[in-house]
């Protein structure tokens, strides 16, 4: 984490505290996760270099960012923000990290995720779902992994070649909802 100074990914009244471990308000309801939350799901996640990589609400492309870093130049991740001012606003601040290989697009009404490139070796989902959200169960590689709050609860989803996915709880955490 890093490699990736949070504070890069902050509105500038916020920067003051990106060394703190609290959410931190982004703008148009949204937050930047506490960077422990945000280490515990990449530890979960187990990204790895040449991997492809969904960030399903992305907000100011922080963890995209870090994605980024840990596929490596082999890998390729893709962010997607609903809100169009936040999805701007993360891809200036790419640039501006230097992480202008991952990619962040504004999420399309009534699709969840970025189908379009799937599968996806691994997905990261920082928003909480109702319940685990099959149309990006869908877009998960054989093998696979996505991590999604789901009702409070983190949830690993695992896919194996030829085999029924698993899916593991691993704590409770809030987070704004998926829309």
């Amino acid at each position: 984490m890093r490699a990736v100074p949070r504070r890069l990914f902050l509105p500038e009244a916020q920067q003051a505290y990106a060394e703190a471990d609290q959410p931190l308000p982004i703008g148009r309801g949204q937050t930047n996760s506490q960077p422990s939350t945000v280490r515990r799901m990449l530890e979960l996640l187990d990204v790895g270099p040449g991997h492809r990589v969904l960030d399903v609400g992305c907000g100011s492309g922080w963890t995209t960012a870090l994605l980024d870093e840990l596929a490596g130049p082999d890998g390729s991740v893709i962010g997607v923000e609903l809100e169009e001012e936040l999805a701007e606003w993360g891809r200036s601040n790419l640039v501006g990290a230097g992480r202008a290989g991952a990619v962040v697009h504004t999420a399309r009404p009534g699709v969840l995720g970025w189908p379009d490139d799937a599968p996806y070796d691994r997905i990261l989902v920082s928003a909480q779902a109702r319940q685990l959200p099959d149309e990006l169960c869908d877009q998960l590689a054989e093998p696979g992994v996505m991590v999604v709050p789901v009702a409070g609860r983190m949830l690993v989803v695992r896919r194996t070649r030829g085999q029924e996915r698993t899916v593991e709880a691993s704590g409770h955490y809030r987070f704004v909802p998926l829309r």
